[in-house]
């Protein structure tokens, strides 16, 4: 039998591992929360990079990756890619499609941290959506600044930075509330895609504010890319009768 390894940690990435039979593993880095409704195996944690998962993929006898990691998680992505060339193993991937900009909105792309703190200059109250990453930076925060940092854990934050810990989807109320509560005046986000989280871009576009986007990384090749869900699960469904793999079919 072809045991399936999930990679996973998204939204999107948990709707497939709710349909895979227990040989399969479903892997999370163990940020959010850890499912415990699941048929398949959960493991969390690191692998120890290419070498741990290249054995990890061997001591399990894995046959496939599926990689339905966030699409930032860049070097996720680059070791499975090259863990599943070492051992002679295809490679799938999940790559969800970008928010695209509309006419009313005003995006500026940023390619990395730095980039984003000077695009940031201008603005007293910015709502850092990108997760952990700007926690490694509350003692540099400019002084006529104040962050507000939304992330998946509560976290503490000091005179100029209030945490706040939640897991979406968000409604488009709820983030008006979070705009009028913090001041907000620009928005920093990841084009992360999907519908959980554009809500705050709908009201950054209705408020007329600027929007700081971290340039998506690129990703290596695969043997298959799916964007969206239910192809990959029409895929695997196929797979389970071609391959024995115990895979719960679409309803």
């Amino acid at each position: 039998m072809m045991r399936t390894l999930l990679l996973g940690g998204t939204g999107d990435a948990l709707k497939i591992a709710r349909r895979l039979g227990p040989a399969h593993i479903y892997s999370l880095a163990g940020l959010g929360r850890v499912p415990d409704d699941l048929t398949c195996r959960v493991r969390v944690g690191g692998f120890g990079g290419i070498e741990g998962l290249a054995a990890f993929i061997e001591t399990e006898s894995i046959g496939l990756i599926v990689n339905a990691t966030h699409p930032y998680a860049a070097q996720m992505s680059h070791h499975a890619s090259t863990a599943s060339a070492l051992k002679n193993i295809e490679c799938w991937a999940l790559r969800r499609a970008p928010w695209q900009p509309q006419s009313e909105d005003d995006w500026r792309e940023a390619i990395d941290f730095p980039d984003i703190i000077r695009t940031l200059a201008p603005y007293k109250y910015p709502l850092w959506t990108l997760g952990r990453e700007p926690l490694a930076h509350l003692d540099e925060i400019p002084p006529a600044q104040h962050w507000t940092i939304r992330c998946l854990d509560s976290h503490p934050g000091n005179a100029r930075a209030t945490i706040i810990g939640a897991r979406g989807p968000f409604s488009l109320e709820s983030e008006r509330m979070l705009f009028d509560t913090q001041q907000t005046d620009v928005l920093v986000s990841k084009n992360s895609g999907g519908a959980a989280t554009e809500a705050k871009l709908a009201v950054a576009r209705e408020r007329g504010l600027p929007v700081v986007m971290l340039k998506r990384p690129n990703l290596p090749p695969v043997q298959r890319e799916f964007f969206d869900t239910n192809s990959l699960q029409d895929a695997l469904e196929a797979g389970s009768h071609s391959q024995s793999l115990s895979i719960k079919p679409l309803k």
